[in-house]
């Protein structure tokens, strides 16, 4: 823990006091690289947050002090061709910029250590520090009414998963579903399925203990890969469906397992949705006939969801008690011991857990 010096905000911007935050597997990746231009230390991590409004810089409508607000890593500049489109949730103004410290003004930052040199920012967000300064098209007020520890867990993961079910799948009542990798974001897409009215969630994961879990999110059946003997997962996924599933999500990131999620989904119509991202990007590898059949695949990110039209929705729906937030947090710490927050996740003990700054 150190002091830093945490800029007033420039135009379009706002300085944000954190209420909460939470860990994702994405810091966790990011604080490992080694090489490469994304490998950019010191650096404050973080991205799943909320909190309020401190300040606003010019040129900023729609938020006022006092704010309830959620900070998403991916834009939705509101005004681009993509973002007025309803085909994806693309930002063709910002979204093709990762590098960048701030979405205005490049590597400039607004973070300073005590020496004054600049400290990175990471995914337009950094939600590691008690302030933090995002840009508007990364923000979305949200209502006050949702306890924030809930409201912290749709700025990433459990939208992620979701919005994949709802918007890229575009599931449907009495279709059949296979998740790949029972983390947040798989128990999401879940989730998402199992409020579109799915008959047959199958999850497919190394790990018994999720199997439990699992039911809570809409899970029917579970496949543990290192049971199923000299049978591929995909043929166990077919004998239980009758030829396939409808919908397959691969949650993990490996080439490996999502040409498995492929080959899951019914010949002809099944569709797979590639949510999972591996360190190093590697390639794919994919049956040419497969394709011809007319099995389909696509990838998202944030699943498909534009964050200032959809989270408002989100929120909704978990006021009503329709979405199943509450069951995503394994654990709650203070600020001061983030780095068990590390070490839990890292040891598969925690799904989600929210990080206080203040208690």
């Amino acid at each position: 823990m150190e002091e830093i010096q945490v800029d007033p905000p420039q135009a379009y911007e706002v300085r944000i006091k954190i209420i909460c935050t939470s860990l994702c597997h994405t810091d966790v990746t990011f604080w490992k690289l080694d090489s490469g231009p994304l490998a950019r230390f010191p650096r404050i991590l973080g991205h799943e947050s909320v909190g309020l409004v401190e300040s606003i810089g010019e040129h900023v409508d729609g938020f006022k002090q006092g704010d309830v607000v959620l900070p998403v890593f991916h834009p939705n500049c509101e005004e681009c061709k993509d973002c007025k489109s309803s085909k994806s949730n693309w930002c063709a103004r910002y979204a093709n910029d990762s590098i960048s410290n701030t979405r205005r003004y490049g590597m400039a930052s607004r973070f300073k250590d005590s020496t004054g040199e600049d400290i990175h920012h990471f995914l337009f967000v950094s939600s590691f520090s008690e302030y933090t300064v995002v840009d508007i098209a990364h923000l979305v007020k949200i209502s006050p009414d949702i306890p924030v520890q809930k409201a912290a867990l749709l700025s990433c993961g459990v939208s992620t998963g979701v919005g994949a079910a709802w918007k890229v799948a575009n599931v449907e009542e009495g279709s059949t579903v296979a998740v790949f990798g029972l983390g947040a974001v798989g128990l999401a897409v879940a989730e998402g399925a199992r409020l579109r009215g799915a008959a047959k969630i199958i999850g497919v994961d190394l790990n018994p203990d999720k199997f439990e879990l699992g039911k809570k999110f809409g899970f029917t059946d579970f496949v543990n890969p290192t049971l199923c003997g000299e049978k591929k997962v995909s043929e166990v996924i077919k004998e239980m469906t009758g030829g396939g599933v409808d919908y397959s999500f691969e949650c993990v990131g490996l080439p490996s397992i999502l040409s498995e999620a492929f080959i899951s989904t019914r010949t002809g119509s099944g569709k797979t949705v590639m949510l999972g991202m591996g360190k190093h990007a590697a390639p794919i590898s994919l049956g040419s006939f497969d394709l011809l059949s007319g099995r389909t695949i696509c990838g998202s990110l944030f699943g498909g969801l534009k964050s200032k039209l959809d989270i408002p929705v989100l929120v909704d729906h978990y006021l009503k008690k329709e979405l199943n937030l509450d069951s995503f947090i394994t654990h709650e710490l203070k600020f001061q011991e983030i780095n068990k927050a590390f070490e839990l996740l890292e040891e598969g003990k925690s799904l989600r857990c929210i990080i206080w700054m203040d208690k």
